[in-house]
């Protein structure tokens, strides 16, 4: 147990071993929660590219303080599998990412039980979905994003019918400007938004300079503004990729360290999810208020 960052007491159980069938390597998910607590809504976390169920404690935990119980698997491209860009098997991750939480969702009952008896306080009509990066490719396709193929044909339709909200932070844009070697070893990188009509909050950083495309930071837009309504997005002026450090402040990968940066996106996507999955829509509400009266340091769109 531990003392969260807003002080309420949370727990974490990890590892929970959920079942893979063929995926060659146990798919294992950590659950973090608030100590006391009823009727908790959900959000199941995926991971950018090589962090695994260790990684966003700054998110997680503040989620799991707002009320949240959260879900976060380890996907086959962390770092702890040692499976790199010239692996054969990379060129399909991208599928596993998405049977995964597609497992975790199947078997939410059987985690949240192992999980020290949480299914009796979890409310299961109220599930989300969240992914930074890599992670919110695989979280869109949850949410009803396609990939298209070579010929810019959608492919199949991953969403799943249990969740009713999506966060995409930091989501790729369509891959009509990938850069040499995205094209290469990311061919997937070529996200179809025009099918994701389930409800999401879009979280791109102003200066969000992707190595992947030859387009600019709006590239990380292209959710919201290329997907049905209803959807929102925070842009935040001044962020990079990993916006103030999601996977942790200290991380190598973190160019913009600003702990009052990932707290403004984990409480934004905790007002928006209370909100979307018909809670309480008071903080999102005073959000959009605080955007629209603000410095523009951040703001807040919607369509």
């Amino acid at each position: 147990m531990s003392s969260s960052p807003l002080g309420r007491p949370i727990v974490a159980v990890k590892p929970i071993v959920v079942p893979a069938p063929g995926r060659g390597v146990d798919l294992q998910v950590k659950v973090t929660a608030p100590l006391s607590g009823e009727d908790l809504p959900v959000i199941v976390f995926s991971h950018g590219n090589a962090w695994s169920l260790d990684g966003y404690e700054p998110l997680v935990d503040r989620w799991a303080a707002a009320g949240f119980v959260v879900v976060q698997p380890t996907h086959l491209d962390s770092r702890r599998n040692g499976i790199g860009w010239e692996d054969p098997r990379f060129a399909t991750i991208w599928r596993v990412r998405i049977a995964d939480l597609h497992a975790v969702l199947d078997g939410l009952g059987d985690i949240l039980r192992q999980a020290g008896g949480l299914e009796a306080r979890v409310d299961r009509e109220r599930v989300a979905v969240v992914g930074h990066s890599w992670g919110a490719q695989t979280a869109g396709a949850i949410l009803g994003a396609r990939v298209l193929d070579a010929d810019g044909v959608p492919g199949e339709d991953f969403s799943h019918p249990a969740v009713s909200a999506g966060a995409l932070i930091a989501a790729t844009g369509t891959g009509d400007t990938l850069t040499p070697f995205a094209a290469e070893h990311l061919p997937f990188m070529r996200p179809d938004y025009s099918t994701m009509t389930t409800p999401a909050l879009v979280v791109a950083g102003g200066k969000d300079q992707s190595q992947l495309s030859t387009r600019g930071p709006e590239w990380f837009t292209d959710a919201y503004h290329l997907s049905p309504s209803p959807k929102a997005l925070l842009t935040i002026a001044e962020g990079e990729h990993t916006l103030g450090g999601l996977a942790g402040e200290m991380a190598a990968e973190t160019t913009d360290e600003d702990p009052a940066r990932v707290a403004l996106v984990a409480d934004a996507i905790s007002a928006y999810f209370l909100d979307a999955l018909k809670r309480d829509g008071a903080a999102w509400t005073a959000l959009g208020g605080a955007a629209a009266s603000g410095d523009g340091a951040w703001t807040i769109a919607r369509t």
